[in-house]
């Protein structure tokens, strides 16, 4: 899995190509998968879930922490990749792929990461926020899907999104968020048509605690309706919040054996 550095991202090491043969010629049920979101919440969950599995799955993962990164790597060095950067640039993630040897074959897509945005009313928002966060939460996958598909189709791959509850239940002032999940539900349903040998799912992992659900009660409260605060402010005092690892896990099963049968579902 040698690569030359991305745009915006460091340089980083990985398996050898030589290495990468016999680990598969070793272990016949790994699988090659790369998670975005990577370093915190449902994404890590995915990754460690993913890396304690007999299986003996090669991973690349990326995301911001480049710590979180280098610990990955440094307790799994044969097995994971790193590919710190920011999805928010496009010239990055066009080349998270594109620039890694692996030779011939990939497995699966976690596409994990994701912004709320400024979370602001549809009155009170810049119409460029709502780009960033579409370019964050959308293209950003777009890009990522296409740049795997060629791999994908050889390998009859899996591809799960996370998306949201926000995707059919509107919240005041979530108004980006909600409209770029169910942008992703239709990019599911949509590659369930034009790609028939790849599947792709999205899931609704719930309401987790995660930093995002921290942001929500300290930052963006107040641009939400009165009976919307007092769900996602019980929810943490009532202990009602999944563990990253519930939907985390779930996940990860599905990268590795979602059958044809939910392909383009959205699934709870």
């Amino acid at each position: 899995m040698s690569a030359s550095p991305a745009a915006g991202a460091r340089a980083h090491s990985g398996p050898s190509s030589d290495f990468i043969e016999k680990h598969r010629a070793q272990n016949p049920s790994s699988r090659t998968i790369l998670v975005t979101g990577a370093t915190a919440g449902i994404g890590l969950a995915v990754a460690n879930h993913l890396l304690a599995s007999p299986a003996q799955h090669l991973l690349i993962l990326a995301g911001r922490k480049v710590d979180v990164l280098n610990e990955l790597a440094a307790n799994n060095p044969d097995r994971v990749i790193t590919r710190p950067g920011d999805m928010a640039d496009l010239e990055y993630v066009e080349h998270v792929l594109r620039d890694i040897d692996l030779v011939g074959r990939l497995d699966a897509l976690v596409l994990n990461h994701g912004t709320l945005g400024a979370s602001l009313r549809i009155v009170d928002t810049a119409v460029d926020e709502w780009e960033r966060t579409f370019r964050i939460n959308v293209s950003s996958y777009v890009a990522l899907v296409r740049s795997a598909l060629p791999l994908l189709r050889t390998t009859k791959g899996r591809i799960v999104f996370t998306s949201s509850g926000a995707a059919s239940n509107a919240y005041s002032s979530w108004g980006a968020y909600g409209a770029s999940k169910a942008a992703i539900n239709h990019l599911a349903m949509t590659l369930k048509n034009e790609e028939p040998d790849v599947i792709a799912v999205s899931v609704r992992p719930g309401v987790v605690d995660t930093a995002m659900q921290v942001d929500i009660r300290e930052k963006y409260l107040q641009n939400m309706d009165e009976q919307d605060q007092a769900k996602f402010i019980g929810a943490k005092r009532d202990g009602k919040l999944l563990p990253p690892e519930k939907p985390g896990h779930v996940i990860a099963e599905l990268a590795v054996r979602a059958g044809n049968e939910l392909s383009g579902l959205f699934l709870r």
